[in-house]
């Protein structure tokens, strides 16, 4: 027979058996719990817009969701490029002191060149914080999307200078000039991957969130039908009509861009859903109003913390 002996807290301390021999026994060590799976997260495009991601970042990082991949393009590879190399408080900063006067100085006219601007001044500034980086270097994996102009290939670029491969990937045809690259010339990714949930899933990501810029921009698409017989350039404004508003050069090759875009990434989103998407609330921004970056941030921010219970369950989900 056995004679049991507790502790005060009902452990068991001895056994103690017919032959007065004394087991002493300790409780089992804690089974420790699988660590949550991090998330792979893909930064879209969007100009100006973009910088809502710096503010999604922060709050992922204050709840402690650890991002294990970015895959970026245009201005999310520039602020993806960012974070990963411990360099979001810098751009930051720098994205909340601009004004319309300073973005205007930190552009150059390229004459002859294959955009409006060279972007030598942006690269400088760039330098002071990104040079002799190399993407390899970063803890995590990332990769900036691009689009090689004489075949039209999506381009990922995941290795060599992260510097360049970020002034690849936001390369606006007709505004910045085209980025020369190991045999290739490069320009803005969101041609042909503008929200690239596809990179993620490529490299066997678990779980994939997107953030989307440009979702509330124009809605669904739609067809009108309409008559090319009344009216023209001069006549009268209509509320919401087509010529409610003069735009520039610039503005229409901009406009132009901005509705590719969209229209690709809702194809291939579609195609290749991500797991959770972010839509912050950005169309009243335009894609040129850098200067309104305290703003994006913060609506990038608001949008991840309504997310943020959504990504925890997605999360444990797969921890079971």
């Amino acid at each position: 027979m056995l004679n049991w002996t507790f502790t005060r807290n009902n452990q068991i301390a001895d056994l103690s058996g017919p032959n007065g021999t004394s087991l002493t026994t300790t409780p089992p060590e804690p089974v420790p719990l699988p660590a949550k799976p991090k998330i792979a997260i893909a930064l879209g495009g969007g100009a100006a817009r973009g910088w809502a991601h710096i503010g999604v970042l922060r709050a992922l990082d204050e709840e402690g969701i650890e991002v294990g991949m970015i895959a970026g393009t245009s201005i999310g590879a520039l602020v993806g490029g960012c974070y990963l190399a411990g360099k979001l408080d810098e751009l930051e900063a720098f994205a909340r002191s601009l004004t319309v006067r300073r973005i205007a100085s930190l552009l150059d006219f390229a004459i002859g060149g294959g955009g409006l601007f060279g972007g030598l001044r942006l690269t400088k500034r760039m330098q002071e914080h990104l040079e002799n980086i190399s993407i390899e270097e970063l803890d995590r994996p990332f990769i900036a999307v691009a689009t090689e102009v004489h075949s039209g290939h999506e381009v990922w670029l995941e290795k060599g200078s992260l510097i360049t491969s970020i002034r690849a990937s936001y390369a606006l045809p007709g505004i910045f000039e085209p980025i020369h690259a190991n045999g290739r010339t490069l320009i803005d990714g969101a041609l042909v991957n503008p929200v690239p949930v596809s990179v993620c899933r490529a490299h066997e990501q678990q779980l994939v969130v997107a953030v989307n810029l440009n979702y509330d921009l124009y809605g669904r698409s739609a067809v009108v039908k309409h008559s090319a017989g009344m009216g023209g350039p001069d006549a009268p404004a209509k509320p919401g009509g087509a010529y409610s508003a003069r735009l520039g050069m610039t503005s229409v090759m901009v406009q132009a861009f901005n509705i590719i875009q969209d229209r690709i990434a809702r194809a291939r989103l579609a195609g290749d859903p991500p797991d959770l998407a972010l839509h912050p609330k950005l169309n009243d921004i335009g894609l040129s109003e850098f200067h309104r970056a305290g703003e994006a941030i913060e609506r990038g921010y608001l949008e991840a913390k309504a997310k943020l219970a959504e990504i925890k369950r997605m999360q444990e989900a797969l921890t079971r």
